[in-house]
């Protein structure tokens, strides 16, 4: 029989997601048959699954260091934020709907049978289900109708371990304060926490971890230090890209410039990009400029691409933009980046907005007309001038034309794929995760001037820091106790 056992955090981005990672790759190592599930998720960063659905970046990353294929059932809602109040809602691997948070909130109850439909379908194939909370349960004005926290683990009957994050401050008051705000019947889901992210001498927090365990009688399952390399894997979040890295033109690094866009999807596109030894990749927020030194600047993936435009122009990036290319610079649009650059936006059914028509940057003699069926597909490519492999996948709405596309650089199949300028310095594709391709991205990068070492390639980098934060934890994390707290799913 199957079993599980919950994760929570104390508070947002304490770690939940990596915790399980690393977790799921120690038990993976161990021989268990480990399924990483988040009921809900709030990410616009998105992975396509086998089954042809979308769920949240993280727990595709959870899937692959359990040694499995990602489902859509690992993340059965997922909501992408479109506005500061509206999200689209994905259930299951699929548009549901497009709702305001307040219209969400009447809906949440009546998804949790779906919710736990996914759940048991999961556990069916698997030893271990580790399931990953969103935010946190100390957020008690959210507890009714709660998919997320305790209200998923009251339905499913599992336990929870919480986790606190002591690099942020005040971790115990982060747990103690949970215990205190909690009602009693979810007090008592609780069976132990841990604390992430410490740096120092183990010893000198010993008394905190006594002091948590005092006021709360939650036993300890461990004191977890910092994993240094946590930013080789994926990010969620888009404030965790940054990584600094000097700009030596001497030495061949260059210089690659991303506008964080208010909307910005689908940005594990850059990881690949960060990890080089040659590269500095930026992003830049708003209230700055594009740096007058990039080689490249990259328009990323967006889950709002008109309302992103306007960000972009109302930052002055448009003007950054076309200086940029005056002097000889290069660009790439991803997706959202790439309708962007096109002559015009058309949305006629008002796909993300009031139907109209919305004039693009004019750097490719493309139109895009915007549809409502989004096209969710995994995907093999060629680059044509290279002939080197590329693999990726697609997550998009619309459909791109127009005479540039005649100069497309990529090919699927019978296919062709993307669009480009005369000069070859404005290129742009549907296509996410094309730096993953280690030959590609290398030929690219060295194309750009940098000089990029021949060493391990970045999905080997990936796999190496899963097996390091697996290690991480079965020296600092009671795994041992943590199966023993795990209950039988009951169906």
């Amino acid at each position: 029989m199957a079993r599980a056992i919950m994760i929570q955090g104390a508070g947002s981005n304490v770690g939940k997601s990596l915790i399980v990672a690393g977790l799921a790759r120690a038990l993976a190592r161990r021989g268990v048959r480990v399924a990483p599930f988040k009921p809900q998720n709030m990410s616009n960063n998105a992975a396509v699954t086998v089954d042809g659905g979308e769920i949240g970046r993280a727990q595709a990353l959870q899937a692959r260091a359990a040694r499995i294929e990602p489902v859509a059932d690992m993340n059965p809602v997922l909501l992408k934020p479109e506005t500061d109040t509206g999200a689209q809602v994905i259930v299951q691997g699929r548009r549901a709907a497009t709702l305001k948070a307040r219209d969400y909130g009447k809906m949440k109850a009546r998804l949790l049978p779906r919710v736990l439909e996914s759940f048991h379908r999961l556990a069916a194939h698997a030893d271990l289900v580790l399931v990953e909370g969103a935010g946190s349960p100390a957020e008690t004005n959210l507890r009714a109708g709660d998919i997320a926290n305790m209200g998923f683990a009251e339905a499913a009957g599992i336990p929870v371990v919480l986790v606190g994050d002591i690099d942020r401050g005040g971790v115990i008051a982060q747990l103690v304060g949970t215990h205190a705000v909690l009602s009693p019947a979810d007090r008592a889901r609780i069976r132990g926490f841990a604390v992430n992210k410490f740096r120092g001498e183990a010893g000198l927090f010993a008394e905190g971890m006594a002091e948590i365990a005092r006021r709360t009688g939650w036993p300890s399952l461990g004191l977890v230090p910092w994993f240094d390399d946590a930013w080789r894997l994926p990010a969620e979040d888009v404030m965790d890209l940054a990584r600094p890295c000097p700009v030596n033109r001497a030495d061949g690094t260059i210089r690659i410039a991303v506008p964080r866009l208010p909307r910005i999807a689908n940005f594990d596109d850059l990881d690949p990009l960060r990890a080089e030894p040659g590269v500095q990749l930026e992003m830049i927020p708003p209230g700055r400029p594009l740096p007058g030194d990039a080689t490249l600047v990259i328009l990323p993936g967006s889950k709002s691409t008109v309302a992103d435009l306007a960000a972009f122009r109302a930052e002055g990036w448009d003007i950054d933009l076309a200086a940029h290319l005056r002097r000889g610079g290069h660009v790439l649009g991803l997706c959202g980046g790439y309708q962007m650059l096109g002559r015009e936006i058309r949305d006629p059914e008002g796909i993300e907005g009031a139907p109209g028509d919305h004039p693009g940057l004019g750097l490719l003699d493309v139109v895009t007309v915007m549809a409502p069926e989004k096209r969710l597909t995994r995907t093999q490519a060629t680059e044509i001038a290279s002939g080197e492999a590329v693999s990726g996948y697609e997550i998009h709405l619309g459909r791109t034309e127009g005479p540039d596309c005649a100069r497309a650089w990529l090919r699927i199949g019978e296919r062709r794929e993307g669009a480009q300028s005369a000069d070859g310095r404005v290129r742009g594709t549907y296509l996410h995760g094309i730096f993953g391709a280690d030959g590609f991205r290398r030929r690219y990068l060295r194309g750009l001037g940098a000089t990029v070492a021949e060493g391990p390639g970045h999905e080997a980098q990936v796999e190496a820091t899963l097996d390091a934060l697996a290690a991480h934890l079965e020296t600092h994390f009671d795994i041992d106790a943590l199966m023993k707290l795990a209950a039988p799913i009951s169906h």
